[in-house]
């Protein structure tokens, strides 16, 4: 387990030759119980482990106990789920967007570290700079950190106020993934700048 926050760890699990396709989740419960939730997975397609990005819910019946977990015990996983998997050579451009607000960032972590060398921009929302998750593990000068709550990133103010700023060619490939207001301004702000709409990929997160 990585503390990323006080609130927000990394859970690093055998993967145990699971097979998954960037951009997937995987159903987690403690064995035993019946409570489980969906995680997108974290890691690259070529790691031997696989990771989720987990944001405690103090009041939760799930995120609390997964932060109660010790190295050795063991956890239950069904999946691989979900269509917002993403391969480049699908897309007849190579240019991606990626929008992402709080945990959100899970399955772009993973499109980045699946292929490297993506022609992306990744732009992420969130209150507070601590919340940049791992932001180490993109290059520098393709992520966007927006906060709120303080002036400490690159952006102050929401993703959506920045996304106004930004001139995109409208052959680019755009994936949205985070809660639902974000994603629903952040579409019309795109088709607004000529964006076509099938063009633009969503995931809801919370």
């Amino acid at each position: 387990m990585r503390h990323l926050t006080e609130s927000t760890f990394v859970l690093q699990l055998e993967r145990n030759g699971l097979p998954f396709q960037t951009g997937q989740f995987v159903i987690l419960r403690r064995p035993g119980t019946i409570d489980q939730r969906e995680y997108t997975v974290y890691s690259g397609e070529q790691e031997d482990v696989l990771e989720v990005l987990v944001r405690e819910v103090s009041d939760g019946k799930v995120t609390p106990e997964l932060k109660k977990l010790q190295p050795g015990e063991e956890m239950e996983v069904d999946g691989p789920f979900g269509f917002f998997r993403f391969q480049p050579t699908m897309f007849p451009t190579q240019k991606f967007l990626f929008v992402a607000t709080g945990t959100g960032i899970s399955p772009f972590h993973s499109f980045v570290k699946t292929y490297p060398k993506l022609d992306y921009r990744l732009i992420h929302g969130v209150r507070y700079s601590e919340e940049a998750y791992e932001h180490n593990h993109f290059e520098k000068d393709k992520i966007t950190l927006c906060t709120t709550g303080d002036k400490n990133g690159d952006f102050n103010g929401r993703v959506t106020d920045y996304l106004f700023t930004l001139k995109l060619d409208t052959d680019t490939q755009c994936f949205l993934c985070g809660n639902s207001e974000m994603i629903h301004e952040a579409f019309d702000i795109l088709t607004g700048k000529g964006i076509p709409v099938q063009n633009i990929y969503t995931e809801v997160y919370f």
